[in-house]
């Protein structure tokens, strides 16, 4: 029997950028292959329009537009899965990304909206569906981090590196917090991913619009020699998701090919979109 058969899960980010397997689409094909039903979301809704489509293959995938900023929306989509499904198994929180700024030049309202997109969407949704885990006789929840909330990756990235590591301590204490009533919460924790953010955004942003050579770049960085893909970050979700981690709770997932383990890289090549 597939690891994740009869099990409900919830993703807030299963779009992704163009065509390819971003971390959240891929996450979508894993769970519906493990044998999940899956409620997918995302603010982009051609791009989650997509991902039913691409995933179709795994299984159908329920879905509904949600932008994580609104409470209200949070709300819609939380009761929209529990109409479909009966219920949440699994709440996966893939939504986020960078901008660039240090702590004297990123202006205020970027810094804001940093924390917006990066965890307090996440207190909102496990305000929410926390209590349904626990009237439910338990759940898990997986949230989607950044190498970058545990080592330095160059001065620029400052308000995502201190939602990123903020998020990695939210679910350790809530995980603790609710752990007696069977509510495991972890946290994965990508390195640098060769998703199709890479080439649609990071490559203009910071590899002066040279896809190609940014990508060789990344792939030097890491120990093994290549960047990581969606995949891998879905695997690692999956896992954590199922019953084979029901010991394992407030913890991480390092998913970098060995790159925490190594020094510093230089911040032209690093970026905190993994």
């Amino acid at each position: 029997m597939a690891r994740l058969q009869g099990k409900t899960a919830l993703i807030f980010g299963a779009g992704s950028v163009g065509d390819g397997w971003g971390n959240g689409r891929a996450t979508a094909a894993v769970m519906l292959r493990e044998g999940a039903r899956v409620f997918g979301t995302d603010r982009d809704t051609a791009a989650l329009a997509r991902t039913v489509k691409m995933v179709a293959e795994h299984g159908r995938m329920e879905s509904a537009p949600c932008d994580i900023t609104s409470t209200a929306d949070l709300d819609t989509a939380i009761e929209a899965c529990r109409q479909a499904f009966g219920r949440i198994d699994i709440l996966v929180n893939n939504v986020g990304g960078s901008v660039p700024g240090d702590v004297v030049g990123l202006p205020s309202e970027a810094w804001d909206a940093q924390f917006d997109h990066n965890i307090n969407y996440v207190f909102e949704t496990m305000k929410r569906v926390v209590p349904i885990m626990v009237e439910q006789g338990g759940g898990a929840i997986v949230n989607l981090a950044s190498i970058a909330a545990l080592r330095f990756f160059g001065p620029d990235c400052v308000a995502y590196a201190a939602a990123k590591a903020g998020l990695i301590k939210m679910g350790q204490v809530t995980a603790v917090k609710y752990a007696r009533q069977h509510v495991r919460v972890n946290t994965v924790v990508p390195g640098l991913m060769n998703t199709p953010l890479v080439t649609v955004r990071l490559a203009g942003q910071r590899g002066g619009g040279d896809a190609d050579r940014l990508i060789a770049a990344r792939h030097a960085q890491v120990p093994m020699g290549h960047m990581g893909d969606g995949w891998d970050v879905a695997h690692a979700v999956a896992f954590l998701a199922s019953d084979e981690a029901k010991y394992i709770t407030a913890t991480e997932l390092v998913v970098d090919g060995g790159l925490q383990a190594t020094c510093v890289a230089p911040s032209h090549v690093i970026s905190s979109d993994f």
